[in-house]
């Protein structure tokens, strides 16, 4: 009998697929999951008979544990020591995401997990560290935290797919026998492995190349404000312009010496079309303000802008809800600049509306950065 393929599009019940899943992973079984890099065989590390079958996929039946998979960041912390700015830093930041963490645990630690757990310390640490990943992929979130216990992972041989290359009814022809489940969503977002990092103190280092190199990482481990309307013409740019003043004001900095800083501000719509120059008026008002938007160009909202931010200041309700429709996990990060209500669109209107519109954005973002970035 050939292995079942549950697909999220045939029309099916959403949750029921999802709970299927996990029942059969807490029954032991081994289920071929997608995440946004790879598709790989899933398996409780509670189970015996999954990592053995799981060894025997990958074919090494050594002791060297498998990397972790968890659903969601915070989840991390039921495995390592209690964590440092820099090492919180790095998993709100990388995750969820393309990336694999390498942390060194304490004996103490260590030990006490694999009590917990019941499971030996080597089938979960590899000598004092342990590899974790979170990925950024809704349907394995969704099955393994409803599996309810620590989930394992290894690519499924050639049928693992990356990109447009998974073929679902030939991953079932190939691991028939090794698995006994099979989720079928789609290519995969990208064809490259997910880039592994070793965390260190207070800083970090690349064991695996993968889909994000340093510079991404550099990048969304700094500090980042992100502003976002509908077109990013005249609301989200003026407010940009506006805290960037603001904070170089605030810390005695020249405004480019704010990214020397690691503080980056940056706006973006949810219906922009790109490289648009910002309103006439919004630049005249903003030059009454101090602040220059002769150069601003317009840019879509996007998954990894929302990744990168660390607070998210919508201009409506709306816009907050496109920010999590994209991003879910955004939830605890976005809010409206405005706590009592939407800021009109000044979109058509005269410069005096634009001028009134540079006033209320001054006093909201004052407040704002003083509440969420400089407490």
């Amino acid at each position: 009998m050939a292995v079942p393929i549950l697909s999220i599009f045939s029309g099916g019940e959403y949750l029921s697929l999802v709970d299927h899943g996990a029942q059969s992973l807490r029954n032991g079984g081994l289920v071929v999951l997608p995440t946004e890099t790879v598709y790989g065989a899933a398996g409780l590390l509670t189970h015996p008979e999954a990592r053995s079958r799981l060894r025997a996929l990958r074919g090494d039946h050594s002791a060297r544990p498998f990397t972790i998979h968890i659903a969601q960041p915070t989840d991390a912390y039921r495995y390592i020591d209690p964590v440092n700015e820099y090492r919180e830093r790095l998993i709100k930041k990388l995750w969820p995401g393309p990336v694999g963490l390498i942390f060194d645990v304490s004996d103490e630690r260590r030990k006490a997990v694999a009590a917990e757990l019941k499971v030996p310390e080597q089938e979960i640490y590899d000598g004092p560290t342990i590899a974790l990943r979170c990925p950024d992929h809704l349907v394995f979130s969704d099955v393994i935290a409803q599996a309810r216990g620590p989930v394992v992972l290894t690519t499924a041989g050639s049928a693992a797919g990356a990109g447009d290359t998974w073929r679902a009814e030939e991953a079932a022809k190939e691991l028939d026998g090794k698995v006994d489940l099979i989720f079928d969503a789609g290519p995969t977002k990208y064809s490259k492995p997910s880039t592994l990092l070793r965390v260190l103190d207070g800083q970090y280092e690349i064991v695996r190349p993968g889909v994000y190199d340093e510079r991404i990482i550099e990048r969304l481990l700094r500090t980042t404000i992100l502003f976002v309307c509908s077109g990013n013409t005249c609301r989200s740019p003026m407010a940009e312009a506006l805290a960037r003043n603001i904070l170089a004001e605030k810390l005695a900095v020249p405004e480019l010496e704010l990214e020397r800083r690691g503080i980056s501000v940056v706006s973006a719509g949810s219906f922009a079309m790109p490289g648009s120059k910002a309103a006439p008026q919004a630049i005249q008002a903003m030059r009454e303000q101090g602040a220059d938007l002769t150069h601003h160009r317009s840019r879509p909202l996007t998954v990894e802008l929302i990744h990168q931010a660390d607070v998210i200041f919508a201009m409506s309700r709306n816009h907050a809800q496109q920010v999590t429709a994209l991003v879910p996990a955004a939830n605890e990060k976005v809010t409206t600049l405005d706590p009592a209500g939407d800021i009109d669109d000044p979109v058509g209107s005269d410069v005096h509306v634009y001028q009134e519109l540079a006033g209320q954005l001054r006093t909201l973002i004052e407040k704002r950065l003083a509440e969420k970035v400089l407490k």
